[in-house]
This record gives C-alpha cells, structure tokens and sequence, in this order.
C-alpha cells in the first residue's frame, strides 16, 4: 500500500533549523508531484511548498517564501522541507503529500497524505 511518513519534527527555539524528509512508498514516486501542507492548533490546514515531479520547479507559500527549501530525490523516493529561520507561526504540525501528474494548488487536491509531524518553535 501507500505510504507517506514524517520525520524531523521536534521543538526548536525562533531562529533555528528543521529538516523534514518524506519517504514515500507504494508507488511510481516520479509521477508524483509533490508537497507539504501544515495545520496549526485551530486552523485550517495550509499550503506551504510543492514540488514538480522532476524537481525542476517549485512554489511556496508567501509566509515561508525565503526560509523554506523544497528538494526532492527521486533515486530515494524521498521529499525534504529544509525549514531555517524559524518562527513561533510556523508552529503545526506538517504534512506531506502525493498528487499523480498534476501540480497541487490546494489542500483538496493530494491523492495520499502522511501522518504528519509536529514542529514546535519557542520564542
């Protein structure tokens, strides 16, 4: 079956690094495009960057414009959010997610979703 799975996370002081890596499974991951959403206590879950199925070309979401690095390696069917400069907003727990072919726009649009992993940033 499918499998997406989380890790990284952990609790960090504003200004600090996180990595968060993906390993995915269970299918053809270079037909996948790919990204990462978070949803903090309250809110909705939000975009924060994706990624095409080559890696050649990525977006992010304006509030991490800048800090974020969206990477992918094909070879290990792996997803990475290199995450720096962190802040107290950027608390959430982070998703990972797989949509065949087509770019993701929207949290509506992933095919699997992870499980999630919780990032927790003091000030």
């Amino acid at each position: 079956q499918v499998q997406l799975v989380e890790s990284g996370g952990g609790l960090v002081q504003a200004g600090s690094s996180l990595r968060l890596s993906c390993a995915v499974s269970g299918l053809t991951f270079n037909r996948y495009t790919m990204g990462w959403f978070r949803q903090a206590p309250g809110k909705e879950r939000e975009f924060v960057a994706r990624i095409s199925k080559s890696g050649d070309s990525t977006s992010y979401a304006d509030s991490v414009k800048g800090r974020f690095t969206i990477s992918r390696d094909n070879a290990k069917n792996t997803v990475l959010l290199q995450m720096n400069n962190l802040k107290p907003e950027d608390t959430a727990v982070y998703f990972c997610a797989a949509r065949l072919w087509v770019v993701i726009a929207s949290q509506t649009d992933p095919d699997y979703w992870g499980q999630g992993t919780q990032v927790t940033v003091s000030s």
